[in-house]
């Protein structure tokens, strides 16, 4: 997924079973979250820090979906657990993931194995890409996306 590309009609399943949509968001602006796995800490900082800034990205025009190829059941836990007030969408075959071209090679501890590559993504009121940030900051994720968007 590029700048200037449509994103996908069909999103997925969020934590509570819903299908969800990009027809969903029409006429609205949209940030979609890529995450490696849920309950870790650098994850847990990005969703907690856009948790921490929702009614501002809301007040910019910016609904929130988080996505990560953990389970229904995974995404329910994690969501409670931090009150978290935007779906996550369970991408547990990772279909999304490579749609956006975020499911890669990685590298760690010597090992190399397929996973996710953290990135954000901010989508217009058309569903169109206009921004991905690849250098992800978990801890103020909100703001960078503010400092972009001004």
């Amino acid at each position: 997924m590029n700048i200037g590309d449509k994103i996908p009609e069909v999103l997925g399943i969020d934590q509570n079973g819903n299908q969800v949509k990009a027809s969903d968001f029409a006429g609205k602006k949209l940030v979609i979250y890529f995450y490696p796995k849920d309950n870790t800490p650098g994850c847990t900082a990005e969703a907690c820090s856009l948790s921490d800034g929702y009614l501002q990205l809301r007040k910019a025009g910016y609904e929130i979906l988080g996505v990560s190829k953990d389970s229904q059941a995974s995404h329910t836990k994690f969501a409670e657990k931090y009150s978290l007030p935007f779906p996550l969408i369970a991408d547990t075959d990772t279909t999304l993931n490579q749609a956006f071209g975020v499911w890669q090679q990685k590298k760690m501890a010597g090992r190399t194995y397929m996973g996710t590559v953290r990135t954000t993504f901010l989508v217009d009121e058309q569903g169109v890409v206009t921004h991905i940030i690849s250098k992800v900051n978990t801890k103020d994720a909100a703001n960078q996306i503010l400092e972009l968007i001004k």
